[in-house]
């Protein structure tokens, strides 16, 4: 089963990771963008904060996708894969971006991944007031830079992606305990 755990920036998607590997220990653990080499190199070029378009971007990271899928996802359909982030990310960001619109970020993420998607997307959700304490406990990014706003309009975009692609979506209480949140993912396999 591949399974995708999103959610914006302080949400808890890596310690949630942890805590499943512990469950799964023989699951194979990724990431989104990031997981490849070539992916690495993508991830730094767009870091990097070169390019002037925002479409090249995307194509970025859509070039990321097909490398993903290709090299981590469908060579280990048969096993349980968890994700930190999947296509629903790439969609929700350019979603808030608007250069491009719905139905051509369906299609061209249908390329990218040979339709091939989280059958499980897990959203741990946070409150405006939980994110605002969490992000002035830290050192922030660049995107934790651009604000409590644009991180919640993320979330909200994270929602509408999961309904673009037809995908599952299982929304968790992000301010929960750490237990808690372990226990509400399980009760769904």
């Amino acid at each position: 089963m591949y399974i995708a755990i999103e959610g914006i920036d302080t949400a808890g998607k890596s310690t949630q990771i942890q805590e499943l590997k512990k469950h799964f220990k023989d699951a194979i653990i990724t990431k989104e963008p990031g997981a490849t080499v070539v992916g690495k190199e993508i991830r730094e070029m767009v870091l990097s904060a070169k390019t002037k378009s925002k479409k090249a971007e995307f194509l970025l990271f859509l070039a990321d996708r097909a490398e993903h899928i290709t090299e981590v996802i469908e060579p280990n359909l048969d096993k349980m894969i968890i994700s930190d982030r999947s296509a629903v990310s790439g969609i929700a960001y350019a979603l808030i971006q608007g250069e491009i619109n719905k139905k051509e970020l369906v299609t061209l993420n249908n390329f990218a991944t040979s339709n091939i998607y989280p059958q499980k997307v897990f959203l741990l959700k946070l409150t405006k007031e939980e994110l605002e304490y969490r992000l002035s406990q830290k050192e922030l990014d660049g995107i934790e830079l651009r604000g409590s706003k644009y991180l919640l309009d993320i979330q909200e975009a994270i929602i509408e992606a999961t309904k673009l692609l037809n995908l599952e979506l299982i929304t968790i209480d992000a301010t929960k305990s750490i237990e808690e949140i372990t226990k509400e993912i399980l009760k769904h396999f």
